[in-house]
């Protein structure tokens, strides 16, 4: 295993030695000690690499990553695994806004707390949560699946197109075009193997599932908040 502390090094020389392993006589398994809250790091990750990130990171970790597995032994800032393509982000501690926004797969584990938008435009990405999250979570999530083993704050899915959401807790308010769908066989197995993915003890029959009401696929006129024959200039 390579080490390296970012109270010796910079943040740039740990993100180039990560995208070429032998610059620093490293291999495939790196342990980042003193993250200190630092940003970017573990960035656009593009192979499979086991890096462990002993401590606070800050925003954008392990962001556009692929193929690499990265675990933070703490809590990250805003947009962490932003733009993920595969691979695992697992953060032992609490997320901040914008958790696996525009993520398109691989899977994301939150084993604390999310903030608001967790999930934000996601387009393909698993995103699992073992506590709460924000307002505005999963907004415009176009495809993958978000699971929250807490609670979801209000516009839980708003303008939702076909990500799978499912909530164990309570959801303070749903989202336009946002509504509970039925819990069926294939949802509680997808479900249990999610949970099994990312290290998560709970029952499926526990969950509630919720998706688009596809009410807002076409355009009508009574959804723009204008009366037909209305003067548009």
């Amino acid at each position: 295993m390579k080490k390296l502390s970012l109270a010796e090094h910079s943040v740039r020389e740990l993100n180039s030695a990560l995208h070429d392993p032998q610059a620093m006589d490293g291999g495939t398994e790196w342990y980042v000690s003193d993250p200190d809250g630092r940003h970017a790091l573990a960035c656009g990750l593009n192979d499979e690499l086991q890096v462990t990130i002993d401590g606070h990171a800050g925003y954008y970790c392990a962001g556009m990553n692929q193929h690499a597995t990265v675990v933070v032994n703490g809590t990250v800032g805003v947009g962490v695994a932003e733009n993920m393509m595969s691979g695992l982000v697992r953060v032992r501690g609490n997320a901040s806004q914008s958790a696996g926004a525009t993520g398109h797969g691989g899977l994301l584990v939150i084993e604390g707390n999310a903030s608001a938008r967790c999930g934000i435009s996601m387009k393909g990405i698993d995103i699992v949560v073992g506590g709460d999250v924000g307002h505005m979570s999963a907004f415009m999530g176009q495809a993958g699946r978000l699971v929250v083993c807490g609670d979801a704050g209000e516009a839980f899915g708003d303008s939702i197109y076909e990500a799978r959401l499912y909530v164990r807790g309570q959801v303070e308010s749903l989202g336009a075009d946002c509504i509970e769908k039925p819990m069926r066989d294939e949802h509680r197995e997808e479900l249990r193997g999610l949970l099994a993915h990312a290290g998560m003890d709970f029952d499926p029959s526990e969950f509630r599932r919720y998706g688009s009401a596809r009410e807002l696929y076409n355009f009508h006129v009574d959804n723009a908040g204008i009366e037909q024959g209305d003067s548009h200039e």
